[in-house]
């Protein structure tokens, strides 16, 4: 330990090997992975479904979905897309779509009409008081909820309407639906924010595989970044701060609706959110400059995906956006080698019950592997890799989040000398794993139904850390 204490005085590196422990939240209080479950009871017309939850079929246009204003509650599956829409003025152009996949077959508690015929309003034109979900069209990337307040008139391009933003609740109805759809990472479109970042991703019949020849687990997105940040002024050129790695997803869209009868206008229970799997592993060297006030976030990367999912016959578009970067907070003092692997699991989002609102879903369970470290002279710096989320409906984000895996470590070293020329050496290093995740549900949760709440709702921060190693050398 005498031979730390000299070494963290004088220019060198010492090396220490360090493995790490894991951690686990608990959800936030009170929270709940989705509606408590309930009793189908018979809808408006007599019915009331199980809804199954899938993603989208492939390869051809998603057929609007339309509640009729005069049918007794129920939505189907049209023939009809929208054509065209002005966000500005609320007009919409509704044609006939061209053919596409057949509606999967919903489970019913009740004995649902027999799905062998068309059903004879599927290319009834629209009129007031009926309500379009649609998928993704020109004008409308986010896709479209909306019911028709006024129709216009014919065009050589289909019917002209007006339309006014409504609810789940008004396609959905009575129905209950629950499930998890993986997010295609081949859907994800990638925004460099900074040069030395490569995007690989691997699904099912159209492996790409990472960089260096690396084999990607199906279903997962991952982003490599090497990239400098900023170094300490006086560092001299063989600290020059650096940071690299890769950031591995798995995300999954989280949905469920339970609109029951008696819970009057709106559902009984939904919720919104988004989970999956997360892996990084991330190098933090140099001497990275002084962060003054707040640490010192570099983005490097946007990613952003609308996948559509299939809820019975409604599209419900679903936005996601993630954030992903790097954050040093350091006293430009302390020059580090740091290399630390993450792995673990995510959860948020908005579970909404009747009578109690909503209440934010938080969880992470995340474990480090072995880490190694490097550390020259005394000071502090912090370091993480991690991402904002955000999920939403329509174009709305519903929740955001903030998850970031970090490093912490600290270096002390002090000297002393008297006339007669003794010395003294004395120091002190420790070094902490951790992640900070945080949030908030928004306003526009409300379009499931329910009743709008009056401010955001934060998700709680969650911080756990843990001790990776310590130690202490004097003479």
């Amino acid at each position: 330990m005498r031979m730390l204490a000299r070494r963290l005085l004088l220019p060198g590196i010492t090396t220490l090997a360090l493995t790490a422990t894991g951690c686990s939240s608990a959800p936030h209080s009170g929270a709940a992975d989705a509606a408590a479950p309930a009793t189908l009871a018979p809808a408006g017309d007599g019915t009331s479904q199980q809804l199954d939850v899938a993603a989208a079929p492939e390869g051809t246009p998603t057929p609007a979905a339309v509640a009729r204003a005069g049918g007794k509650g129920r939505t189907e599956q049209s023939s009809l897309k929208v054509a065209s829409y002005d966000a500005a003025s609320g007009r919409a152009v509704i044609a006939k779509a061209p053919p596409g996949p057949a509606p999967k077959p919903t489970k019913s508690t009740s004995t649902p009409s027999t799905p062998s015929s068309p059903s004879p309003t599927a290319d009834k034109p629209v009129a007031v008081g009926d309500v379009i979900a649609s998928a993704p069209a020109p004008g409308a990337p986010n896709g479209l909820l909306a019911k028709v307040t006024e129709v216009i008139g014919k065009t050589d391009r289909g019917t002209e309407v007006k339309t006014a933003s409504t609810t789940l609740a008004s396609v959905l109805n009575d129905d209950k639906a629950e499930g998890k759809v993986p997010v295609d990472p081949s859907s994800v479109t990638v925004e460099p924010l900074m040069k030395g970042v490569t995007f690989s991703w691997a699904k099912t019949g159209g492996v790409k595989f990472g960089p260096e020849g690396a084999k990607l687990p199906l279903g997962n997105l991952r982003l490599d970044v090497n990239a400098a940040v900023d170094t300490a002024p006086d560092a001299p050129a063989s600290a020059g701060a650096s940071v690299s790695g890769f950031v591995q997803l798995a995300p999954q869209v989280e949905f469920s609706y339970d609109g029951t009868p008696g819970a009057g206008s709106g559902p009984r229970g939904a919720f919104l959110g988004m989970s999956g799997d997360w892996s990084s592993q991330w190098k933090l060297q140099g001497r990275a400059a002084a962060s003054t006030g707040a640490p010192k976030r570099i983005p490097f990367a946007k990613l952003h995906s609308a996948p559509v999912i299939q809820v019975g016959p409604v599209p419900v578009v679903v936005n996601l956006d993630l954030t992903c970067y790097v954050q040093v907070e350091a006293d430009g003092r302390v020059t580090l080698d740091v290399q630390q692997d993450v792995k673990g699991d995510f959860k948020v989002g908005g579970s909404y019950a009747l009578g109690k609102g909503w209440t934010p879903v938080s969880r992470s369970d995340v474990k480090s592997t072995p880490v190694t470290a490097t550390v020259t002279a005394a000071g502090k710096v912090k370091g993480a890799l991690g991402a904002e989320a955000s999920v939403g409906l329509y174009g709305a984000v519903g929740v955001s989040a903030d998850f970031a895996p970090y490093l912490r470590g600290e270096a002390d070293a002090k000297a002393s000398a008297s006339s007669d020329g003794k010395t003294s050496l004395s120091g002190a290093w420790a070094l902490y794993g951790g992640f900070d995740l945080s949030g908030q549900l928004h306003l526009q949760l409300s379009l499931f139904g329910t009743p709008l709440f009056e401010r955001k709702i934060p998700l709680g921060a969650l911080n756990r850390e843990w001790a990776l190693a310590s130690g202490h050398a004097g003479r």
